[in-house]
């Protein structure tokens, strides 16, 4: 095999894993990122790795509901209305994809990247060159409502369909697994194949190994264009100095749409804010859960409990809308009436951008308008959970490799709705 020297643009979990399939084959790799790899969506999510995760964002009903809620800056899906092309876009877009025929296309489709995702988590939680937090408990999705209970329950039908386990529990039995944090909930549902992780230790992990395997980081550096030869790109130029690459991996999350720009390509992507708070005290939580009637998660890390939520469309920036906060926490207390959560843990409240596609799925793969650009950005909810397949993928695409799965679905050049 060529080695080829491959420049990575971003330094989140999916630019990361695929720095290290592409070193694992011998490929020269630089990374670029405009910050300093200690922040960003990789850093504040929940951590999970779920296979449940079956349904796109893009789903019927939720357009619905995203107009309804777009009124409520406390409501967990919002967006903030405002004159913006590529935002009325990407709308036009999310909607067309909004339909019965999408969910069915890609259920399995997503269940089978997470499930590759999973496994390869697990594969490097073993390698003796990581020491990680990585526990496979499952994930309970927890509600208080029969509206909700019945909501989930037809979810919880077509993932059986494919294959998954899942127990509906009641609270007795929801006490009896984790009898030091009581629920004041009607029941929940176990998904027995998820997993939970603590993200900031596995970036670490990640980041420590390639600098040992000899990966070049730029970093504090922001892309500012590409030499190019038709459609070939040759270099990369950031604001310090310019950057030879054979191949090019855009990796970017939520800056990609304008990256992209740069080589006059277009792809819809918008910046998907959650916040995340985390609680050092004791809160007997063991059992990772999604609230589902607050749209919150609920994860216990090593060493503290991290409660996130929300999906704010409002930009690209990092300001911190209380509101959003304060609905977090006051769903955390109705939830876990022993849970209190200090000023201290408010104020020390942080946020991250998630990459949002149209219709739910991730790009991964080549565009026709540059030979020698992957693409690996768009994951939606599900980029800490599909950070080592996307990181795989790549390095299968790049090192001309049949793909461990069919990457068609991932197309960034595919249509949006029917």
């Amino acid at each position: 095999m060529t080695q080829k020297k491959v420049v990575v643009i971003g330094g989140g979990i999916v630019g990361l894993c695929s720095a290290y399939y592409l070193s694992q084959e011998g490929h020269e790799v630089t990374i670029i990122d405009k910050g300093d790899l200690n922040s960003g969506a990789s850093h504040v999510n929940a951590g999970y790795l779920t296979p449940s995760h079956i349904i796109p964002m893009a789903a019927p009903g939720m357009a619905i509901k995203g107009f309804r809620w777009m009124f409520k800056p406390s409501s967990p899906f919002y967006i903030k209305p405002r004159l913006d092309k590529e935002l009325i876009r990407w709308g036009i877009q999310f909607i067309k994809s909004c339909t019965p025929s999408h969910v069915q296309r890609s259920m399995s489709t997503i269940l089978e990247i997470n499930l590759l995702s999973k496994e390869l988590f697990l594969d490097m939680q073993k390698s003796q060159h990581f020491n990680f937090h990585l526990e496979t408990k499952g994930l309970l999705m927890a509600y208080k409502t029969s509206h909700a209970e019945k909501e989930e329950a037809e979810v919880v039908a077509q993932a059986k369909d494919l294959g998954l386990k899942i127990d509906q529990l009641s609270p007795e039995e929801v006490l009896k697994k984790q009898p030091q944090a009581p629920m004041n909930i009607a029941g929940g549902f176990w998904y027995e194949s998820d997993a939970h992780s603590t993200p900031e230790l596995f970036m670490q992990n990640l980041i420590t190994f390639l600098n040992k395997k000899g990966v070049h980081f730029f970093l504090e550096k922001e892309v500012t264009g590409f030499k190019s030869k038709g459609s070939q790109i040759q270099s990369v130029y950031t604001s310090a100095q310019e950057i030879q690459a054979d191949e090019v991996v855009l990796a970017s999350g939520a800056w990609s749409e304008s990256i992209l720009k740069k080589l006059n390509i277009q792809l819809s992507v918008q910046a998907g804010k959650g916040y995340r708070l985390n609680l050092n005290q004791s809160t007997g939580i063991s059992l990772p859960a999604i609230l589902l009637e607050a749209k919150v998660a609920v994860t216990p890390m090593q060493g503290f409990t991290r409660f996130g939520g929300t999906m704010e469309l409002s930009g690209i920036n990092h300001k911190i809308n209380s509101k959003r906060v304060a609905a977090i926490a006051q769903a955390a207390s109705e939830y876990y009436p022993h849970v209190h959560i200090s000023q201290e843990e408010l104020a020390n409240v942080k946020c991250g951008l998630r990459p949002l596609s149209p219709d739910g799925l991730p790009y991964i793969g080549r565009h026709s308008k540059c030979k020698n650009l992957v693409l690996a950005t768009g994951h939606s909810m599900m980029g800490w959970s599909l950070g080592p397949a996307s990181g795989k993928l790549v390095t299968e695409i790049i090192s001309n490799q049949n793909t461990t799965i069919s990457i068609h679905p991932f197309s960034p050049e595919r249509g949006y709705g029917i």
